[in-house]
């Protein structure tokens, strides 16, 4: 969806995005209307499934990612990386993996039992470059300037001030750094009241 200056009440979809993503956190085996885990991730994304394979099951089977950003372009050791809306952990964990002990991997994400999620797998797979911090990514907790690399994975289309995104996430890039970003986009206009809807947003 396109940001829109349609009468949407965007604290009470910020509320029901981190209520719908905490039952994903909570209840992997839930229903959901989307793909999730490693199968997933492997058979449909093209992410390693040894690589995968290595993560706690916890961080995998959460996963609700629509691409795979790590695919973009290669991280380097000692790189500084933001995975803005980390979810579980997946992306963040491969990326801390990939930068090693030399660099640092920061995941910014507003839904709690995500962000706890991230932190025990960060735990239990032994990634000390890990630090998970509270925050959206309209206002990132992220110094300016200050990472090599933000990925994000499906998140930008969960919120409507897309433009207060885009410039957040470029405000923390360096001067030479790279965003990695899967997400959905529409070829068409979408109506008011579709945008209004925040079932749909959620859908």
């Amino acid at each position: 969806m396109v940001a829109s200056t349609c009468d949407l009440d965007a604290g009470r979809l910020r509320e029901a995005v981190r209520a719908f993503y905490t039952n994903v956190a909570t209840a992997t085996d839930g229903t959901f209307h989307f793909h999730r885990g490693p199968d997933y991730a492997a058979s449909i994304l093209g992410y390693s499934t040894a690589e995968l394979s290595t993560l706690p099951a916890e961080v995998t089977a959460a996963f609700c990612g629509i691409g795979n950003p790590l695919r973009i372009a290669p991280l380097r050791s000692g790189m500084t990386v933001v995975d803005v809306g980390c979810g579980a952990g997946m992306d963040l964990l491969l990326a801390a993996r990939a930068v090693g002990p030399t660099g640092r991997a920061i995941g910014v994400e507003m839904t709690q039992a995500m962000a706890d999620c991230a932190r025990r797998g960060a735990l239990a797979a032994g990634l000390g470059n890990v630090e998970i911090r509270i925050g959206d990514m309209t206002a990132l907790p992220v110094d300016t300037g200050s990472v090599d690399v933000v990925l994000t994975n499906g998140v930008l289309n969960l919120i409507p001030e897309k433009e207060t995104a885009a410039a957040e996430m470029l405000r923390v890039l360096a001067s030479a750094g790279q965003l990695l970003l899967a997400d959905i986009a529409l070829d068409r206009a979408v109506s008011d009241e579709a945008r209004r809807d925040i079932d749909l947003w959620t859908a």
